[in-house]
């Protein structure tokens, strides 16, 4: 029985690498901070936004990316953002420090892939708010150029600036009225836990052990940190035009949106 478990268990990965390796020819070329292979950016707006990308990343490391596909070739965005992210190896390798903007105009879908590093200052929240504020509403009215452009900037904004600015404001008056009242009672109410813990292990015995999860098992969408999201791809092959990513990865943070 455990053989034949064995025997699924590498099917079932090679059937992953093999479907990889096929999104992974139809891949654009990694050819500069600017990959408009869907045809949509002017030349203008494209010269703009590689200015914008250098010094961005000459002056915090950071390495941005603009892609735009002419299919995801039946997948969905998330997996083929992330596996493209991957093949280009963006960001620095020990710091995971890359980000990309892929569109795909045919599909009509948008997504921002965020690597490992940047996750905390690029959140998925943030994510959203960009997408939602400055890109989809542009790309609805026909604009790409507007669209692309503002979605960089205020990547761009996001991670060079506090991200507590980026936080939703609440809805509700009575939830920050409230909140000093709770922050004053978060000790009492910690303690108060401890006592209970320290408790439940006196009545059961100096042997038993108590488990707290950390919720770090899954990563987002499936396969995405720390489950099956190795560096799989080779970023060497798709580099061109001496423009390269530097071996950074990511594990599935960001958001998407349509329009």
């Amino acid at each position: 029985m455990l053989a034949v478990w064995r025997t699924r268990l590498a099917a079932f990965v090679a059937a992953l690498w093999i479907g990889a390796a096929l999104a992974a020819a139809n891949f654009p070329p990694l050819t500069g901070r600017v990959v408009d292979a869907a045809n949509i950016l002017s030349p203008v707006a494209k010269a703009d936004l590689e200015r914008k990308l250098a010094d961005l990343e000459q002056k915090s490391g950071i390495q941005l990316v603009v892609a735009t596909v002419a299919s995801l070739g039946g997948d969905e965005i998330e997996p083929y953002a992330n596996a493209l992210f991957r093949a280009w190896k963006l960001g620095e390798a020990k710091k995971n420090n890359g980000a990309l903007l892929l569109v795909a105009p045919k599909e009509r879908r948008v997504r921002i892939e965020v690597g490992y590093g940047l996750e905390g200052t690029l959140t998925d929240a943030v994510s959203s708010l960009i997408i939602a504020n400055a890109v989809a509403p542009r790309f609805k009215a026909g604009d790409f150029d507007g669209g692309v452009t503002r979605g960089v900037d205020d990547i761009i904004t996001a991670l060079t600036t506090d991200s507590a600015e980026w936080k939703p404001k609440p809805a509700d008056m009575r939830a920050e009225q409230n909140a000093p009242l709770l922050d004053s009672m978060a000790p009492l109410l910690v303690f108060l836990f401890i006592l209970f813990v320290l408790s439940r292990m006196r009545r059961r015995g100096r042997g038993n052990v108590i488990f707290i999860p950390t919720g770090g098992g899954f990563g987002r969408g499936g396969f995405s940190s720390g489950g099956f999201s190795g560096g799989g791809f080779s970023g060497g092959g798709f580099s061109g035009g001496g423009f390269s990513g530097g071996g950074g990865s990511s594990g599935g943070g960001g958001a998407s949106g349509s329009w």
